[in-house]
């Protein structure tokens, strides 16, 4: 075995994962490398992992490009090693030099810093500890400060022709959107699915998230949003109703006695379903808080396969993009799906007399015919139109 070449290997991909696609080298071959340094992005149909280098050196070998696939723990390429460390050290202090950086003496960068101040144009003393990147992170997750990724982008938007030459732009699909278009085929081809529809009255929660919105965020240090309040009211739900809380597993039917709720989020690379686990001990606070932290890591690429796994139930909001009436398409292997939608102001009769303007979301509850009755839909959806529009009924359980 040659001592002087380390080998750089895919990550072990989940069991229901087939194979990966790789998306980006970091490095081209004959590149130094440092040490834990980002050197190639693979594309799973959930997730991108990223792949470290594990010493310093040389990019030897690139043996998976671009596009290709690769299976769990496949051999990416190789690095030769360097022994003598100063040497990458000092090659690294010129570079910062020829930037118009400040020398910082015996101060190697990490590769997060380093990316963060190519891609922000930054000179390095300017930031000094990864702990001052942080919080940008968190306020523009969506901002794309990379010039290459943004001119990738600007390739595939119609070009207004001069002439009336009538041009087309074929473009490959991302492995993530490949597997969500199967996986969307395959519940509407293998389940009997329908859709029922119901409408709350969202005046109590609004007025209750403005009463206690400023006290809320300053004791917990987060806003108060809606979806935690759907999340409850879900679990209170499911608590009465346990076939919404099952799968079918061939001719067995599968009833989870935990409670972990899907959260659907669209993001700059599509669309993805983080799980909040064992939602039944979590509190208001918790929620808003996980929520957050998924929203955070999915815009930066850093959810974990772990975060993806699971989930017995869904809830999607196409209400913060305008939609007022849907019918969600279920997450396989679950059995049930919520959607929420946005409010609007609608005159509403509350008795032959009285008629008033209240704030109203449509509820869309699609729901497999195979497992689920009718009957057992409409209940479940009532019960969590009751709980929104009476939340004491939570502490009373009732």
């Amino acid at each position: 075995m040659n001592k002087d070449i380390v080998h750089i290997y895919a990550p072990e991909l989940p069991e229901s994962t087939i194979n990966a696609t790789v998306i980006n080298w970091y490095k081209k071959k004959g590149e130094q490398v440092y040490c834990d340094e980002i050197l190639v992005d693979i594309e799973t149909d959930k997730i991108v992992l990223e792949v470290s280098a594990t010493s310093n050196g040389i990019l030897d070998k690139i043996l998976k490009k671009k596009g290709e696939k690769i299976l769990s723990k496949e051999l990416l390429g190789i690095i030769h090693l360097i022994k003598n460390s100063n040497e990458i050290n000092n090659k690294l202090l010129i570079e910062n030099k020829k930037n118009n950086s400040t020398l910082i003496k015996n101060r190697i960068f990490s590769p997060k810093l380093r990316r963060f101040t190519k891609h922000e144009k930054l000179k390095i003393n300017k930031v000094m500890q990864e702990s001052d990147i942080n919080h940008i992170s968190v306020f523009v997750p969506n901002q794309c400060t990379d010039k290459k990724k943004i001119n990738d982008s600007n390739k595939y938007l119609p070009i207004k022709q001069k002439d009336n030459t009538r041009t087309i732009n074929r473009v490959p699909m991302s492995q993530l959107r490949k597997c969500i278009s199967k996986r969307l085929v395959a519940a509407t081809n293998n389940m009997a699915m329908l859709t029922t529809f119901n409408e709350v009255n969202m005046q109590s929660i609004i007025q209750l998230k403005k009463k206690y919105s400023d006290v809320f965020e300053k004791t917990h240090s987060i806003k108060l949003g809606l979806t935690s309040f759907f999340v409850k009211a879900v679990v209170e739900a499911l608590k009465i109703f346990p076939k919404m809380n099952a799968s079918i597993d061939g001719e067995e039917i599968i009833y989870y006695n935990y409670f972990d709720i899907s959260i659907a989020m669209s993001t700059n690379r599509g669309l993805v379903t983080p799980v909040l686990k064992n939602v039944d001990f979590m509190n208001i606070c918790d929620i808003e808080k996980e929520i957050k932290s998924f929203k955070l890591k999915a815009n930066n690429k850093k959810l974990l396969i772990d975060d993806l796994t699971g989930g017995n139930f869904t809830i999607t909001n196409g209400g913060i993009f305008g939609s007022l009436f849907s019918t969600p398409i279920i997450n396989p292997p679950q059995t049930a799906i919520l959607g929420l939608h946005t409010i609007q102001n609608r005159p509403i009769a509350i008795n032959k007399n009285d008629m008033r303007i209240l704030p109203m979301m449509y509820l869309a509850l699609s729901y497999d015919h195979r497992l689920i009755d009718g009957e057992d839909a409409i209940k479940f959806l009532k019960k969590i139109k009751e709980i929104i529009e009476d939340y004491s009924r939570i502490i009373l359980n009732v």
